[in-house]
């Protein structure tokens, strides 16, 4: 009896069929059910008959690159299932009750085997850490990955990923990779061990909107706490707004780009996005990691930012259209003079930096403050990060929309 196989389990007057997953214990077997949820079963209490070996077929060797191919069906597409880590690729270590990050694609693929059939996979790991352990050179080890995928020929490429930090990497991808496939981004809330896990119904989503039109990086999570729907985000405009709720994850002054139907397992698209096939295959994946985000609060010390002056770029989190305290500017001033790149966001959840307005905003644009527009401060913090490594003009790019972090307009959004 291994993962993989769709066993029969009677315990005492209880009957499940379904197939077995990995379990980090040899007391415990976890059965993966028809409905998606997942049941945890006393070994010793069980009488378990195997009704059909490795079911789904997701054995296979990887290479010295983390990389494994898992093949359905020739006339299907190819995506390519790229793991870092997170809940989505995590179970309960039955021992100390925590979550930990320890499956690899393969797992992954045994932990959803509604994945089987949409498409040939392949497998491949870039990292296996929990994502607040995500730092900028993994960003660059998983566009460089990515970009190796897409280039061998897959049709569309599935992040999976912790969601404390995926929307700083998805912006990271947006701005290093020009993408001719889509790049989807998911994860779930609640680990596969758990009944309420959404890992299933987002990572089926994603694979669907990774076989779709829309030729951007985006991230794919629950639009609701209902198992219904999955909201398409732009990776530069999604923002993680709930700790714990399935549906934790919006798209910031606007409706998402799409969603997708998981019974009818349909993708729409509301909004203009950039074509599959639109874009050549391009990597830029240089970062300088010496830039710094800054929230301005009542009462900082402009000793503040001297802490962080040596930075080659600053984001500061500023307050309404973009302001901070005026004892803040002189030593903005400083840092700008000195040629570190200052860039002004603001706390608002929605709207634009004006910086034109008010006395104060006056002052930090002769003080050579950038304006952020509405870009998101993590993003553009990501951003920063980029063009100081990338763009000519640093401070033309990040008033310029490179990736769709920055709207037209802003207008109110319900």
């Amino acid at each position: 009896m291994q993962p993989g196989d769709r066993v029969h389990v009677d315990r005492g007057d209880q009957t499940y069929e379904g197939v077995l997953l990995p379990s980090s214990t040899e007391e415990n077997l976890v059965v993966k059910l028809p409905s998606g949820y997942n049941v945890g079963v006393d070994r010793d209490a069980a009488a378990v008959d195997v009704l059909e070996s490795d079911v789904y077929d997701v054995e296979s060797a990887q290479d010295a690159e983390g990389r494994s191919e898992i093949e359905f069906d020739d006339d299907l597409p190819t995506v390519a299932l790229i793991s870092t880590g997170g809940t989505i690729a995590s179970t309960v270590d039955y021992r100390t009750g925590a979550v930990t990050a320890q499956f690899d694609a393969e797992d992954v693929l045994r932990a959803v085997p509604d994945l089987a059939g949409r498409a040939n996979y392949r497998g491949r790991v870039v990292a296996n850490i929990l994502s607040e352990n995500m730092t900028p050179e993994v960003w660059r080890d998983l566009a460089e990955a990515v970009h190796e995928e897409i280039e061998a020929g897959a049709d569309g490429v599935v992040v999976m990923h912790g969601t404390d930090t995926m929307q700083f990497t998805a912006s990271a991808l947006s701005f290093m990779l020009d993408t001719p496939v889509p790049i989807v981004f998911t994860g779930s809330q609640r680990s596969a061990d758990r009944p309420s896990s959404d890992n299933v119904m987002n990572a089926v989503c994603a694979v669907e909107a990774a076989k779709a039109d829309c030729a951007e990086v985006m991230i794919c999570m629950h639009a609701d706490t209902a198992d219904e729907t999955c909201a398409l985000h732009r990776g530069t405009r999604a923002r993680k707004n709930h700790t714990s709720r399935r549906d934790a994850f919006e798209t910031v002054g606007a409706e998402p780009l799409g969603e997708v139907d998981y019974e009818a397992e349909e993708v729409t698209f509301r909004r203009e996005y950039v074509e599959r096939g639109e874009n050549d295959l391009a990597l830029e994946p240089d970062l300088e990691t010496e830039v710094e985000l800054v929230k301005f609060t009542p009462g900082c010390d402009p000793a503040m930012l001297d802490a962080v002056g040596d930075k080659d770029g600053i984001v500061i989190e500023g307050t309404g259209l973009g302001h901070v305290n005026t004892d803040w500017i002189s030593n903005i001033e400083s840092l700008t003079e000195s040629g570190t790149t200052v860039v002004m966001t603001s706390q608002c959840i929605e709207g634009r930096v004006c910086d034109r307005v008010y006395d104060t905003g006056r002052d930090l644009l002769s003080a050579g403050v950038v304006e952020g527009e509405d870009i998101l401060p993590g993003t553009a913090k990501v951003k920063l990060m980029w063009a100081l490594a990338n763009a000519e003009d640093p401070a033309e790019a990040m008033g310029t929309s490179l990736a769709g972090e920055i709207q037209d307009r802003s207008v109110p959004w319900t």
